[in-house]
């Protein structure tokens, strides 16, 4: 009967699948397959370098002196450094006469690399390997500065560097640098620290070596850099008669008034165009820093620090101890 059929009902079916749009699919799938080749190959940002310490003490000095003789001093002579728009200059750290980059660098070297400086220094004047260094005929040592500072500017791009020194470092060596070899179309500025500028009076020891026979000249063989320096040497006297500065260079000689060395220490300032002088106890009357602290002294470095950046005016001021710093 006809009530009785049953009727078949049709089966529901899905409407077909739309396939995606061929050319789009292939530059979605193209833009991933870039997008992770960059990914790959791209390093990926760096992140913050941890700031390095800053012993403001000797002490740190010597102890890395013996525990690794003649190393680098912290932050120093990276050659893949690359100095920043802020701090185009790489700066050479010289250390003074019988000292050497290890035991004089150990505050400043970090101090400028946490501050963005592209940090290099070296030994110079004395034997490889040495523990006394800077004792060397000066115009030799100055040969050896110029060979780093060419190596220096090659490595990192730069046209000019900062020079630092201390004593010997920051006066007669890059002096005779700067005037009688050159360097001056190669620096930009030089700051010392106890720098012997003019050199100093050894007259008192000069005077006890000739009272043994063959002292002078068993001294002038041992460290002709110290005979050098002296006030009346030949050398000093060649240099002084020549101007302080040398054009297109900036200095900033920064001493003490307790300088046992140079004395008067104002033996250490220059006279000139772009010459600033520096008594750190103008800025702090608790800096009793002599000749030796001064590379440990935190109003001394801090004015290195303004040296190299004279938009940068910043003050410091603590107690300072002759010989060890602080």
């Amino acid at each position: 009967m006809l009530g009785s059929e049953r009727v078949a009902r049709p089966t529901p079916t899905r409407p077909p699948t739309r396939r995606p749009d061929g050319p789009r699919t292939r530059l979605g799938i193209l833009g991933l397959a870039v997008t992770m080749a960059l990914a790959w190959l791209l390093p990926t940002p760096a992140a913050a370098a941890p700031r390095l310490p800053v012993p403001y003490s000797f002490a740190a000095g010597i102890t890395a002196q013996l525990l690794t003789p003649n190393s680098s001093p912290p932050g120093a002579n990276d050659f893949g450094c690359r100095p920043s728009a802020a701090h185009p200059r790489p700066v050479v750290l010289l250390h003074g006469t019988l000292g050497n980059m290890t035991d004089s660098w150990q505050a400043l070297s970090p101090l400028l690399k946490n501050n963005g400086y592209c940090v290099f220094a070296l030994n110079y004047g004395g034997a490889p390997g040495g523990l006394f260094q800077g004792y060397g005929d000066i115009p030799t040592s100055a040969a050896q500065l110029g060979a780093f500072v060419d190596r220096v500017r090659t490595a990192t791009g730069a046209a000019r560097v900062d020079l630092v020194g201390h004593s010997q470092g920051g006066g007669a060596l890059p002096r005779y640098y700067l005037q009688v070899l050159g360097g001056a179309a190669k620096v930009h500025d030089l700051v010392g620290l106890a720098p012997s500028s003019h050199g100093a009076d050894l007259q008192a020891i000069l005077n006890l070596l000739d009272a043994f026979p063959g002292g002078r000249a068993a001294f002038d063989r041992l460290c002709p850099a110290c005979a050098q320096q002296d006030i009346g040497s030949p050398f000093m006297r060649a240099l002084n008669a020549l101007p302080d500065t040398a054009p297109g260079v900036r200095y900033t000689m920064i001493e003490s008034r307790y300088d046992e060395v140079i004395v008067p220490y104002t033996r250490a300032f220059l006279t000139g165009p772009d010459v600033r002088n520096v008594t750190v106890q103008d800025h702090c009357g608790v800096d009793f820093s002599d000749h030796l602290a001064i590379i440990y002294d935190r109003v001394a470095l801090n004015e290195v620090l303004n040296a190299l950046d004279p938009g940068r005016t910043d003050r410091v001021c603590a107690l300072t101890l002759p010989v060890l710093g602080g």
